[in-house]
This record gives C-alpha cells, sequence and structure tokens, in this order.
C-alpha cells in the first residue's frame, strides 16, 4: 500500500527562517515530475523583523516552480521585471527553462494580516524538450482554479488533471496537484491514471490501512493500489504525482537532465550572465562553494519557490 514515508526535515532558508525540506530525499528524489518540496511556516514575527525573512535574488533552470499560501502573502520579482504579491489561495507558475533569476521579499506588514505566513513551495522538473524554453512566469487566481465540496471535504485543484477537475494552469508533463481539506471522519481517495502518487499531511493526522500518520509525513503510494485515505481529526493534505521524468540531477537551484548543463548554469550565475530581477538588483546570493559533491547532491536551495 505505501513505499515510503518521507519525514521533513528542518532546513534554513535564511537567518531565523527555517522550513520542513520534505523532497527531494535520499530513498525518493522525485515523485511524478516534483523534485523539490518545502512547507514554510507558520511564521508570526514582529513586523520589524519581516526583512530578516527575505530571500534573495537567486538563479533557476530547468524547473517550474510553484508557489502557495495558506496564509501571509509574499512579493516575488523576476528577470522577466515582473513583480507580483501572492496571496493564499493562488498560484504562482514560474518556468525557469534555460535561466531566470527572482527574490522572495516580506516587506508589507500585511504580510501577515489574518495569522501566520505559511507556504507549501514545490518544483516540476522539465521534459527534456522544454528544460532550455524561454523563461515564463503566470499568477492564476482563486476563482481560476476549481474547487469541489462533498460531505466532510473540500479540494482545490493546483494544477493538472484530477478528479475529472482540469483548469488553465499551464503545465509541461502529465501530474495532479490538490489542496484537499479534511474535517474528522471524512475518507478520500488518490487520483487514478498516474503511477506515482504521494500525500502530504500538511496539518492534522489521517489513517491508511489501520496505520496513522501526521503533520510533516509524505505518503508515497504504490503503484496501481488505490488506497483509501481517513482523517482521524480536521486536516489538510497536499496531493500531488504524475508521469517520472527520468534522471534529474539537482544542485542547488538547478535541475537538469545533464550534469555538463547544471556545470554552466554555475559558470553562467558566477558570470553574471543570468540578469538579475531588474527591480530587485542591489543585491544576490552567491553561489555556493562547490566543495566537488556530484551534481546529484546538492547545497541547501535558498529559493522559496
Amino acid at each position: 500500500m505505501l513505499d515510503l514515508v518521507i519525514e521533513a526535515r528542518q532546513a534554513a532558508l535564511s537567518p531565523g527562517f527555517d522550513v520542513r525540506r520534505i523532497l527531494p530525499y535520499r530513498l525518493r528524489r522525485m515523485l511524478g515530475p516534483f523534485i523539490f518540496m518545502d512547507h514554510a511556516g507558520p511564521v508570526t514575527v514582529a513586523p520589524a523583523q519581516l526583512q530578516s525573512l527575505d530571500v534573495l535574488p537567486h538563479p533557476h533552470i530547468g524547473l517550474s516552480t510553484v508557489s502557495y499560501l495558506f496564509g501571509g502573502q509574499v512579493t516575488h520579482r523576476d528577470s522577466l521585471g515582473v513583480e507580483q504579491i501572492i496571496r493564499p489561495g493562488e498560484v504562482n507558475w514560474m518556468t525557469a527553462g534555460s535561466g531566470i533569476a527572482h527574490s522572495e521579499r516580506f516587506e508589507d506588514p500585511a504580510t501577515l494580516s489574518g495569522g501566520a505566513l505559511e507556504m507549501i513551495q514545490t518544483w516540476v522538473a522539465l521534459p527534456e524538450k522544454d528544460e532550455e524554453a524561454a523563461p515564463a512566469f503566470a499568477n492564476y487566481q482563486p476563482e481560476e482554479l476549481p474547487i469541489f465540496t462533498d460531505t466532510g471535504v473540500w479540494m482545490r485543484l493546483i494544477a493538472g488533471d484530477a478528479f475529472g477537475l482540469r483548469n488553465n494552469v499551464k503545465t509541461h508533463s502529465p501530474l495532479f496537484y490538490l489542496h484537499v481539506v479534511l474535517q474528522a471522519g471524512a475518507r478520500f481517495g488518490l487520483p487514478r491514471g498516474y503511477p506515482e502518487r504521494g500525500a502530504y499531511v500538511a496539518k492534522g493526522s489521517v489513517e491508511v490501512n489501520g496505520h496513522a500518520y501526521s503533520a510533516g509525513q509524505l505518503l508515497v503510494f504504490t503503484p496501481g493500489l488505490d488506497p483509501v485515505l481517513v482523517a482521524r481529526e480536521a486536516s489538510t493534505l497536499m496531493l500531488l504525482g504524475g508521469e517520472p521524468l527520468g534522471e534529474r540531477f539537482i544542485w542547488w537551484n538547478f535541475v537538469s537532465s545533464r550534469r555538463d548543463r547544471i556545470d554552466q548554469a554555475k559558470a553562467d550565475w558566477q558570470a553574471g550572465r543570468i540578469a538579475l530581477p531588474p527591480n530587485d538588483n542591489a543585491e544576490f546570493v552567491p553561489l555556493p562553494q562547490d566543495k566537488s559533491r556530484p551534481a546529484g547532491s546538492s547545497p541547501a536551495p535558498q529559493a522559496l519557490s
């Protein structure tokens, strides 16, 4: 029923800003095309401390970043000149392709309006044919993301195709990504038709086949089976998966099907060949020291997304 249970590990994005890192994991580098997943927050700080959470401009190649908030707000700026505030229920989808730099800033006291800052960040690897695509960015509003409700169940389709729901979020390979809220006792399954599927317990706890799983665990399910998740209490889940893309290398914020492309990206960032955001270019994250680790291992990513 379960191939693996991944326990989230603590990682630091910036001084004082810790996250729970779920993917990549040493026993499971990817889930479908998803190659990275962080759960940031909930974080509550005084307005004067907000800037200490900032993630400075940093580069990406070969992936799409996906930002989704439970609470608060974040300002995104990138080298395309985009400046976009993301709020709960929206999706920021940035395709790095051949190379992009962006920042995530917490500069408005409204960041914490309505409660704590809490965010899920994922990276979706690109098919080989799209790895060098032109960079692109899109923000999708809540009304563009279909919602399904039933007794004890609320669900939003963030991206992909699941349970007959679709939206206009542009993806590059077959996948599904869902935000699901269950009341105690509610039962829920997984989308069918995908070889790799998982459920991350963001809040609460669930039971699968008589075993209990709690917040901070990613459940990776055996292909071909149809598990039922039962909420032991009010719970929030992120369901994700899709078609695998094949081997990918990840180093820092770079993803590629080719090791030599990772090396090129390192050189490009160090030489200033990946442009900084024009409206946020006074500082940036330098390339981490490369201690001759293979491209399949990596310094901790700086990205919120």
